[in-house]
C-alpha cells in the first residue's frame, strides 16, 4: 500500500522543517509549530498550552461526572426513578453537543484560550448549584448545564493543532484529550472518597455529605479557568487576534466548515466511540453496584478503571495514528481507525454477555482501551480536514458524540434494566452494555465508504 500523496507530502514537508528556533525551547517548523512532543516539558508556549488544556478539560470531566458514582445516594435522597436517572445522564452529554459546535466557531474567532476559559467560568456555577437541587427536574437541569463544560474538548484539540506540527499532532491531540478524559475515571474515586471523608470528619448524614462534596469539583474547575487565562497563549507567536488575519469572515468560516462532508462523517464515527464512552461513564458504577451487590467505594474503584485507561489508551491511539502515517500517509490513519474501532465494538458485545465479576472487569478494561484508542485515532485525522475551519470541524466532530441517538437508547435501556431481578435476566445481559455497541459496528461500514471517498479526494482532505 502506497502512502496518500497529499497527506504524505504535507507531513514530509513538516518533517524537513524541524529546526531549533532561538525564540522557542522546542524545534519548530516554518509555522513555528513544535515538531517534537516532550511530554514532561513545561516550556512556553507549546508545552505550557498542552498542560493547561488537558488540566482544564480534566476538571470539566470531573465536574460533569461527579454525580454518577454517587447515584445510589442521590437517587434515594431525591427519590429519582430509573427513567429520571436516564434523563439526567442524557442531559449531561446532550448539553455538550450544541456547546461543542459553538465552541468550534468561538475558537475560530477569538482563539482557544479565551473561548475555553469563558465556558469553564460560565458553567462552574452549575456545579456549585448542584448541592441545592431538591427535585428530579433541577437535578436534570444542573447536569445539562454542567455537561456543557465538556465543550472544552474542542478548544483542547484546536489548541494542540495550533501548537504542534503534523508529525506529532495526533499524539498531542490524543494525550491532551486522553488525560482530560481521565477526569471521568478520577471522579469515580474522588467523589465517594470525599463523601466518606466528610461523613467521618463532620458526622454529616449521607444526604448532606454528597451535597458538600460537590464544592470540590466546582472550585477545581474555576481554578483551572483562571490558570488558562493567566498563563496560556493561543498560538506559538502570541495570542489570537482577529479572523480577518486569515482573510476569511466569520460567515465564510462557518459556511466552509458546515458544507465539508468529511466533517460530518467524522462526527458520525466519533459518536460511535466517544459517545459510547460517555454512556458507559454515566452508568458503569451503578451497574456494578446493583449487578454484583458491591459497596459504593468498590463499585467506584472498578468503574474508575474504565476512565483511567485514558492515561495510555487515547494517547496511544494518537501516537499510533502518527506512526502509521509516516509509512502509509492518510490511508494508514484511516484504516487503523477502522480496525481499532471495530475491535472495540466486538469487545463491547462480549462485555454485555459476561456474567462474572472478574470476567466483566477484564473485558471492560480491554473494551475501554480499544474504544478510547479509536477516539485518539479520530483526532489524528481531524487536523487535516479543513485548515480554514479547524475549530468548527473539531466542534462538529466532538458534537457527534450523540451520533444517531444511540446514547439515549443505551442509557434508558440500562437504567430500566436495573429495576428487574438479576436472576431472571441471564439471557438479556447484552442489553446492558450491548445496546449502543450494535451501532458501534456501523462505523466499520461508514469508514469503508470514508476511505473510498478520501482515496478519490486526497488533495481536498488536507485543506478542504
Amino acid at each position: 500500500m502506497e502512502p496518500n500523496s497529499a497527506a504524505t507530502t504535507h507531513e514530509n514537508g513538516n518533517r524537513n522543517h524541524g529546526k531549533q528556533h532561538p525564540k522557542f525551547a522546542l524545534p519548530v517548523d516554518t509555522e513555528h509549530k513544535a515538531t517534537k512532543f516532550p511530554l514532561y516539558n513545561f516550556s512556553a508556549p507549546h508545552m505550557r498550552a498542552f498542560h493547561l488544556s488537558w488540566l482544564s478539560f480534566f476538571a470539566c470531566f470531573v465536574s460533569t461526572f461527579a454525580a454518577p458514582p454517587l447515584l445510589p445516594i442521590i437517587r434515594d435522597n431525591l427519590n429519582l426513578t430509573a427513567d429520571e436517572i436516564g434523563y439526567a445522564g442524557i442531559a449531561s452529554v446532550t448539553g455538550a453537543v450544541v456547546a461543542r459546535i459553538a465552541m468550534g466557531a468561538a475558537c475560530d474567532t477569538v482563539g482557544p484560550r479565551l473561548a475555553s476559559a469563558s465556558l469553564v467560568l460560565i458553567t462552574a456555577p452549575a456545579v456549585f448549584f448542584t448541592p441545592t437541587v431538591s427535585s428530579p427536574v433541577s437535578f436534570v437541569l444542573v447536569r445539562f448545564l454542567t455537561g456543557c463544560s465538556l465543550a472544552t474538548f474542542v478548544s483542547t484539540q484546536y489548541w494542540m493543532s495550533s501548537m504542534f506540527s503534523s508529525l506529532v499532532v495526533g499524539t498531542a491531540n490524543g494525550v491532551a484529550a486522553g488525560w482530560g478524559n481521565l477526569g471521568g475515571g478520577a471522579t469515580q474515586l474522588v467523589m465517594p472518597f470525599a463523601v466518606t471523608l466528610i461523613r467521618r470528619s463532620t458526622g454529616a448524614a449521607k444526604f448532606t455529605a454528597w451535597r458538600i462534596a460537590f464544592y470540590v469539583p466546582g472550585l477545581f474547575q474555576m481554578l483551572t479557568a483562571f490558570a488558562v487565562l493567566i498563563f496560556g497563549q493561543d498560538l506559538p507567536d502570541g495570542n489570537f487576534r482577529r479572523v480577518e488575519n486569515s482573510g476569511d469572515e466569520i460567515p465564510q468560516i462557518l459556511f466552509h466548515g458546515v458544507r465539508n462532508y468529511r466533517g460530518w462523517i467524522l462526527a458520525l464515527t466519533y459518536g460511535y466511540c466517544f459517545g459510547v464512552e460517555l454512556t458507559v461513564d454515566n452508568v458503569i458504577a451503578e451497574y456494578f453496584y446493583d449487578r454484583f451487590n458491591l459497596d459504593l467505594q468498590t463499585a467506584g474503584m472498578i468503574a474508575a478503571s474504565f476512565g483511567l485507561a485514558n492515561l495510555i489508551s487515547r494517547p496511544g491511539g494518537g501516537r499510533l495514528s502518527d506512526e502509521v502515517a509516516k509509512r502509509f500517509g492518510m490511508r494508514g490513519r484511516l484504516w487503523t481507525l477502522w480496525l481499532v474501532q471495530t475491535l472495540g465494538g466486538v469487545l463491547c458485545v462480549i462485555l454485555g454477555r459476561v456474567n462474572s465479576l472478574g470476567g466483566s472487569i477484564v473485558v471492560m478494561i480491554l473494551f475501554s482501551f480499544f474504544c478510547q484508542a479509536a477516539c485518539g485515532l479520530t483526532f489524528g485525522v481531524v487536523p487535516f480536514v479543513s485548515k480554514r475551519s479547524l475549530g468548527l470541524i473539531s466542534g462538529m466532530t466532538g458534537g457527534g458524540e450523540r451520533g444517531s441517538g444511540d446514547n439515549s437508547t443505551g442509557i434508558l435501556q440500562r437504567v430500566k434494566i436495573f429495576q428487574g431481578d438479576w436472576n431472571h435476566i441471564h439471557g438479556n445481559n447484552d442489553h446492558l452494555l450491548h445496546s449502543p455497541s450494535m451501532f458501534d459496528q456501523l462505523p466499520a461500514v461508514g469508514w469503508y465508504v470514508f476511505v473510498r471517498i478520501l482515496v478519490c479526494h486526497r488533495r481536498g482532505l488536507l485543506y478542504g
